[in-house]
């Protein structure tokens, strides 16, 4: 079988494919979703309307039209459309496929090449494209569930539009599936099922705006009821049995979850920071990665406003650590409602910022001599320790010294706010400030009076 022998030589008859696969619109009028990109006059549907799509990249989740859109633009270009999976082909096969489309090219052949999963493709296997792509030999279309500004090379990426899918709405989901009930054709209309709009509402929740997986279990439903039979709420949570949320650990999904925890947490939503929690651990998140983020959120947003929060959180931590999951969700989902509602302050968080900051671009002075320990007679003899005020036997237990490196006097790096702890630790501050100045000042008369004749 030749490498061109398109889809359109596919079989559209049901047969053993999967419901998903045999629903797949045809045209854009069958197109359900991404109406930003495919409404009449949007962006996209003007390219393929004027044959002038060039090369695309197709970023968005599972089941939301990447491939579908990706045929469709083939038939109505008439074009070769050549499907790679970047999981099972690697440079040979690219570079076959390439000499095949160059040749094609002189004969008025164009050749589509479509890429699922692009992302996993590596620098070297996306390089292979880039000549191809620039002497318009094809053109490329790569399907991704990652953010392309990570995982296409520059050089790629800079010369393909990147068009963003969103997750279908639940009322676009219904529609399909009951066009799929319907549909006698290529969908399960012989089976004369019927079904309430709660069942297949129930489905699209599912979904959680994946099309595909919104028809498989449709199908596994269907099954169930039987012909003629009725497609019941109670028949579909015996289908769906265990709900997979779309999670990966390792992409983005797994970066904006934890993200929205963060902001959750830092905007005292206890409500928001629970769900989102609940999200990242019944998609199967490691549990003590949720309980560094919390023992990061302490630190960083709450602080010394309430010391007892970093407690918790590692508490938290030794929680899931003793008594495993799933029990330990719930020390997990303690820790954030605890931070949620803890005052909040970043006051720590800017001070070990801007301390960072002094650290990286200014001298680094030595260590006062009057900070310096003595243990030897030439230490002592060199002036280690001398001028040093024992804290301890000064009225109020603060001297007038300074501890900061010359070059840094009276830099204040540690602002407390008035939140929670953090108003008295202010307070305190104030307090020793106060004591320091009065004793300088106490000094500076000592040594005027000193001074006269």
């Amino acid at each position: 079988m030749n490498l061109f022998q398109a889809m359109s030589n596919r079989p559209d008859q049901p047969g053993g494919r999967p419901l998903a696969d045999r629903m797949r619109p045809r045209t854009l009028d069958e197109f359900i979703g991404q109406e930003h990109i495919l409404a009449p006059g949007k962006p996209l549907r003007i390219q393929i309307e004027r044959d002038d799509t060039g090369s695309i990249l197709f970023w968005g989740p599972p089941g939301v039209g990447k491939t579908t859109l990706a045929q469709i633009i083939a038939r109505m270009t008439k074009a070769e459309f050549i499907e790679f999976s970047a999981v099972l082909s690697g440079i040979k096969e690219i570079k076959q496929v390439m000499a095949e489309a160059e040749k094609a090219r002189q004969y008025g052949t164009r050749t589509i090449v479509f890429i699922d999963e692009i992302h996993r493709f590596n620098k070297a296997q996306q390089d292979a494209f880039l000549p191809h792509v620039e002497k318009g030999n094809i053109r490329l279309i790569g399907a991704t569930t990652e953010n392309p500004s990570f995982e296409i090379i520059g050089a790629l990426l800079s010369r393909c539009r990147v068009y963003t899918l969103n997750p279908l709405q639940p009322v676009q989901i219904v529609t399909l599936l009951r066009r799929a009930l319907e549909d006698r054709e290529r969908g399960l209309g012989e089976l004369e099922l019927r079904a309430p709009d709660e069942a297949l509402e129930l489905i699209a929740a599912y979904a959680s705006g994946d099309a595909r997986s919104a028809y498989n279990a449709l199908e596994v439903a269907a099954g169930a009821a039987g012909k003629g039979g009725e497609i019941t709420p109670e028949i579909v949570r015996e289908a769906l049995q265990k709900r997979v949320l779309l999670y990966d650990k390792a992409g983005e999904e797994h970066y904006n979850l934890i993200s929205a925890l963060h902001k959750s947490v830092r905007n005292s939503d206890p409500d928001a920071a629970l769900y989102w929690l609940g999200r990242m651990l019944e998609a199967g998140e490691d549990p003590l990665y949720v309980a560094r983020r919390l023992v990061r959120m302490a630190v960083e947003d709450i602080g010394l406003a309430d010391p007892n929060a970093l407690s918790l959180c590692m508490a938290a931590r030794d929680a899931v650590d003793f008594i495993g999951m799933p029990e330990g969700n719930l020390a997990l989902a303690e820790a954030a409602v605890y931070l949620s509602i803890a005052p909040k302050s970043n006051a720590l968080y800017t001070a070990y910022g801007n301390v960072r900051q002094d650290v990286e671009q200014t001298v680094a002075e030595p260590v006062p001599l009057h900070l310096r320990n003595a243990p030897t007679k030439l230490m002592k003899q060199l002036d280690y320790g001398k001028g040093y005020q024992y804290a301890h036997d000064v009225e109020g237990k603060v001297a007038d010294m300074e501890c900061l490196p010359e070059s840094l006097r009276g830099r204040r790096y540690y602002q407390p706010t008035s939140e929670g702890v953090e108003k008295r630790i202010r307070e305190r501050m104030e307090e020793n400030r106060k004591k320091k100045k009065a004793k300088s000042n106490t000094e500076d008369t000592k040594d005027a009076e000193g001074k006269k004749p």
